[in-house]
């Protein structure tokens, strides 16, 4: 009689064990085995981290293994087992690998396809074409797509946590608390004793040191003793947590009448405004999104500001960003004056605040929530309504949305919904938030992702220009090795141009992302069709690299640069000043945040900074969904390039002061799930 040794292996997370009833059918190209129970006796089947394996007997050979059909069944009480894969050694000595990867829940079955990718024109039987088929019906039904805010990209249809599909929630929900986890920031920094005192302003400047004892690092502590300079603030615009705002100036614009006579005191090489803007010379960033934008007025207590300024930025001799400009709104006139470094020490040193001010709140908003956090869910969304677990993209993108769509769910459920953490402390809290990232979806098209591209368009590509953009530079050659993986992955499943062509799946997925996910908005020039194997290389690329790189830039920065308070402020609570001669240090105490909201900030910026405990770091791949050689050399190819370039980073950031460090490749973590 020919016997077919099973081997399973339960997950090593919290609670993946069971107790429940294990079945398994065995479905060959002849016949299927009879449904087997899976317990040995006297002993502890399935248990948390554990690899068992059992004889499933059969009257005659099955035939080539297709299908592995697994049943939990209730014991005592229902209780949801995490299986990681299932390997099938047959009687003539073969192994068969099927991965699983997936939480079985009630009495539910999961019915598994061998490890290796196949396109869908690859199925030729009816059984596994009718098994893909099914697949994609019943996850299309359980990953909905939901507009949580008129003109917002898509999210999943559910309104908690816990309302999400067991695969994609968290493994412990308390790990991912954020009134919990901002309440312990805010007990672990010692400032507790002053996450209440609203409307209690500091002394001065010295006083912000009381909530800066606990937890330092060599970023923060340089951005405390030299955030009132000039190149600090310049810096910041290349290299802090919003690196991506800052753009080569072609022209004034008529809005922002800046002229030679005003910054010629400022300008080093004997040349003219207009002539230092031809030389490439000048740079300009411009916060219009926020114009018009509702200051959070959810504390009848404390009126809240916002302004949309705009910065003129000089690259002196040295190549140092020097700001040389700033207008606080963006009409000209006599009641927003034009703020130079040689007006008065106070009003220049506000009017810098207020620009600070107003890149955090676009940071936090467009460039950290909807430019990696929001977009990464549509993509994963489709990619579950779109893509069985045999597609090769499916395979690919997996490890890259882990955990996405929960964490969102739960922002949506506690941070950012209405009278959210989000409302506590933040000048955008109560609505602006929402109003700001509606205006931003204008601008957020497919191109705008690539980030090559996106360093083009700002005029910032020429390395030799500004020489100290480690944003960019460790950001090219990150995007470069994604693409070199994700290119050779695609390569290995895709002969031709006209084998993608032919994949309605991967098309429908590209769809799905464009006409539902973005709502075929007429502003994101989303495509929906691809039609070669380098639209897609590049496509997947841009998942990827957003999903990982893009979000570790501006997320894990967050503590270095904003937890020193004025250097950062995410609410302030004077009216930005509308002539000169007004500003002197109790002005600026009273227009930063009060000890209040300085806490819950501080808690904030600590909380996000925060790496998961057993962080899955860039091109780290322990769930094997591929099982093919060829996909893991391009993996290991993968590994040593990205290697290399952590190495390179960690030799140039030696000695320095201000080393640069979120674009190295083992801080990166694959997902977005903070």
């Amino acid at each position: 009689m020919p016997s077919y040794t099973v081997t399973v292996s339960t997950g090593s997370q919290w609670f993946a064990g069971t107790d429940d009833y294990i079945y398994i059918t065995l479905v060959g190209t002849d016949r299927c085995s009879e449904r087997t129970l899976l317990d040995k006796p006297l002993y502890n089947d399935f248990e948390r981290g554990a690899v068992d394996s059992y004889e499933v007997r059969v009257e005659e050979n099955l035939g080539e293994i297709v299908l592995v059909k697994i049943e939990k069944k209730k014991y005592w009480v229902q209780d949801d087992w995490y299986c990681k894969y299932i390997t099938v050694k047959t009687p003539s000595g073969d192994y068969l690998e099927f991965p699983c990867f997936r939480w079985l829940v009630d009495d539910k079955e999961v019915v598994l396809r061998d490890g290796r990718a196949h396109l869908p024109q690859d199925d030729k039987t009816s059984l596994v074409k009718q098994h893909r088929q099914k697949e994609l019906e019943r996850r299309r039904k359980t990953y909905r797509w939901k507009e949580w805010q008129p003109g917002f990209p898509m999210s999943i249809d559910a309104n908690r946590h816990k309302d999400l599909p067991r695969d994609i929630q968290f493994d412990t929900e308390k790990g991912v608390d954020f009134v919990l986890n901002y309440s312990k920031a805010i007990e672990n920094l010692f400032v507790n004793q002053f996450m209440h005192m609203f409307q209690s302003s500091w002394s001065d400047f010295a006083d912000f040191e009381k909530i800066f004892v606990r937890i330092k690092n060599t970023i923060s502590e340089y951005v405390m003793k030299h955030w009132k300079e000039d190149f600090m603030f310049g810096y910041q615009f290349l290299n802090g947590c919003n690196p991506v705002v800052i753009q080569k100036c072609t022209k004034i614009p008529d809005k922002f009448p800046v002229t030679d006579e005003m910054v010629s005191v400022s300008l080093e090489r004997e040349m003219t405004l207009e002539q230092e803007i031809e030389a490439g010379n000048i740079y300009i960033v411009d916060y219009e999104l926020l114009d018009g934008i509702t200051a959070n007025c959810t504390d009848p207590c404390t009126l809240q500001y916002l302004a949309a300024p705009i910065c003129l930025l000089y690259k002196n001799a040295q190549k140092k960003i020097m700001p040389i400009a700033i207008q606080l709104g963006q009409n000209p006139g006599k009641d927003n004056p034009i703020f130079l470094p040689t007006d008065g020490k106070y009003d220049w040193l506000l009017a810098k605040i207020w620009v600070r001010s107003a890149d955090f709140q676009y940071h936090q908003n467009i460039t950290h929530l909807l430019r990696t956090h929001l977009i990464t869910e549509v993509f994963a969304i489709a990619m579950y309504r779109q893509l069985p677990a045999v597609h090769p993209v499916y395979k690919l993108l997996m490890p890259h949305i882990r955990f996405t769509i929960a964490i969102n769910t739960k922002a949506r459920e506690q941070l950012i919904c209405e009278f959210g953490i989000f409302d506590k402390a933040n000048a955008t809290g109560g609505g602006g938030h929402v109003e700001l990232i509606t205006k931003a979806v204008k601008s957020l098209t497919f191109r705008s992702l690539c980030f090559p591209e996106i360093i083009k368009a700002r005029g910032l590509d020429n390395e030799e220009e500004l020489p100290t953009y480690f944003y960019r530079d460790d950001g090219y050659r990150v995007w470069e090795a994604t693409k070199s993986f994700v290119s050779d992955v695609v390569h290995i499943y895709y002969t031709s141009d006209e084998t993608l062509q032919e994949d309605e799946e991967i098309q429908a997925f590209i769809k799905d992302v464009c006409s539902f996910g973005m709502q075929d908005f007429d502003h994101c020039e989303f495509p929906k069709s691809l039609k070669s194997r380098a639209e897609l290389s590049e496509y997947l690329t841009a998942i990827v690299f957003t999903a990982s790189s893009q979000h570790a830039a501006v997320n894990f920065g967050q503590y270095d640069w904003c937890s020193w308070i004025p250097n950062a402020p995410s609410t302030m609570r004077r009216p930005p000043p509308n002539k000169k001669g007004i500003a002197d240090v109790n002005l600026i105490i009273e227009s930063l945040p009060d000890r209040g909201r300085s806490s819950w900030h501080l808690g904030a910026v600590w909380a996000l900074s925060q790496y998961q405990e057993c962080e899955l770091y860039l091109g780290m791949y322990p769930d094997e969904h591929f099982i093919e050689k060829p996909v893991k050399e391009a993996m290991k190819k993968f590994r040593k390039q990205l290697a290399e370039i952590s190495l390179s980073i960690k030799t140039r950031n030696e000695g320095k002061k201000l080393p640069y460090y979120n674009m190295s490749p083992d801080k990166i973590p694959n997902s977005v799930a903070v």
